[in-house]
């Protein structure tokens, strides 16, 4: 071997040589050191003018760093130190838990004990807000349900079908606004009012079609691409709604009229002040969702979607419609995010445009991410935690600094736990298949959020 070859070989083996700190592990502690900083940053004492280090000094020379540092630190050191001893010992309980789970799946097998099991559930989801005072239970309705609705279809859109969506809740305002115009509540008076109620399913072919005009001259474009021209479209409703005061009422909003029901011989209204009877409501909308979309998951449409988030080049090779399902997924999404507009607008009473602002969008995809893409029990619990978390922080924290909180932990959720609380079982099964190298070749159409290493 020549004295040139052994250069070139040894300059090759220098460059193939991973230094400690280019390893994972230690790539992620710089991440959360990151983190801690940006933190102490942002949840700090504000700027001032007349110094422009005042608020880094104030920042930096009390006890706010080093509790950061400890946080995620630990954080670190618990995920990178403990794993082994943890998933030992998880391994263990699984082994020693064998006998009970196989009996817990033969009775859950019994569809009399899954129906019970589920009444019980549906007693509890029915009277156990009604114990919790009066704050909880409007942010109840006025948020959290109102946002399962919006996650649960745009999970159809991100969860199944893969395909990144931005500008969302665009089709939450088009709900909102169908039930502003169709009840007369805009400055343009409708051919006929209608009830709330009747509202419903005329907002939802709004949305339909409003879900097929964004999908058609969409449908070529993936990842990256996608995500910006949904942004696009968000800013289009958003903007509209906006500066058409003639139309929308503009930035002065419009005022909604409330749920009413009247059979002639029985007639309700819904109020203002007691927001049970709303919680009821959006209850039963969701649960009537949720029925469907387990049915739509499990059938032709549900299995044509995972194999277009899967590959779809794949998909088609093999005779799926890749276009006709596309849209399906914007289409039936929209229409989730639809009804819920309705039920927003006639809950508060009043909507203007800025109640549909870029930042819901990016919250419920993040709710969406966090509980786990493609499972519904996932993103009821995403959309649910990530709502009361920063109600619940309302004593403690400031409210400017509120969702820093929340965005510390989805750092930390991505970096340690990216397929989400309660993954699907494929997306869990990707992610680890991913991370253990028994994937030869990444698939033709990159995952939502990008690859995982």
């Amino acid at each position: 071997m020549s004295a040139e070859a052994m250069v070139r070989g040894g300059v090759a083996e220098r460059l193939r040589t991973v230094r400690w700190y280019q390893q994972p592990r230690w790539k992620r502690l710089g991440a959360m050191i990151a983190l801690a900083l940006l933190a102490t940053m942002v949840t700090g004492v504000q700027g001032s003018q007349r110094d422009l280090f005042y608020a880094l000094e104030e920042d930096f020379t009390g006890p706010a760093p080093w509790i950061w540092l400890a946080v995620t630190v630990g954080v670190w050191a618990v995920r990178e130190f403990a794993a082994p001893q943890v998933r030992t010992a998880t391994e263990a309980a699984r082994g020693a838990a064998h006998g009970p789970r196989a009996w817990v799946r033969r009775c859950w097998s019994d569809r009399r004990v899954r129906y019970g099991v589920l009444g019980g559930l549906a007693v509890l989801a029915v009277f156990l807000p009604s114990t919790v005072d009066r704050y909880w239970q409007t942010v109840l309705v006025d948020q959290i349900a109102i946002y399962v609705l919006v996650a649960i279809g745009l999970n159809v859109v991100i969860g199944w079908a893969g395909m990144l969506d931005l500008g969302f809740i665009a089709f939450f305002a088009i709900g909102a606004y169908s039930a502003a115009y169709w009840t007369g509540a805009l400055p343009v008076a409708p051919p006929m009012e209608l009830n709330n109620f009747a509202v419903i399913p005329v907002a939802i072919v709004t949305c339909l079609v409003a879900g097929v005009l964004l999908g058609a001259p969409t449908l070529r474009l993936r990842g990256d691409y996608l995500a910006i021209v949904t942004l696009g479209f968000h800013e289009i409703v958003y903007l509209t709604a906006k500066n058409l005061d003639g139309v929308t009422g503009g930035t002065g909003g419009a005022k909604v009229d409330r749920f009413s029901l009247d059979l002639g011989f029985w007639s309700y209204e819904w109020g203002v002040i007691d927001p049970m009877p709303y919680y009821y409501l959006l209850l039963g909308f969701i649960a009537v969702t949720v029925y469907f979309f387990v049915r739509l998951e499990h059938s032709k449409v549900g299995r044509a979607w995972t194999a277009i988030r899967e590959d779809e080049i794949a998909a088609a090779s093999t005779g799926v419609d890749t276009v006709r399902y596309k849209l399906m997924a914007f289409a039936i999404g929209a229409s989730t995010s639809g009804v819920a507009g309705v039920a927003y607008a006639s809950k508060v009473g009043y909507i203007n445009s800025e109640n549909f602002i870029i930042l819901l969008s990016v919250l419920v995809l993040a709710y969406v991410i966090f509980g786990g893409m493609g499972s519904l029990v996932g993103v009821l619990f995403g959309a649910a935690f990530l709502v009361w978390l920063p109600e619940a922080l309302r004593d403690v924290v400031d409210p400017k600094d509120r969702y820093m909180y929340l965005g510390v932990l989805l750092v930390i959720m991505m970096i340690y736990r990216p397929q989400g609380v309660i993954p699907s079982r494929r997306r869990s099964r990707e992610l680890k298949m991913a991370q253990s190298g028994d994937v030869d070749a990444a698939p033709a159409t990159k995952p939502v959020g990008g690859e995982q290493s």
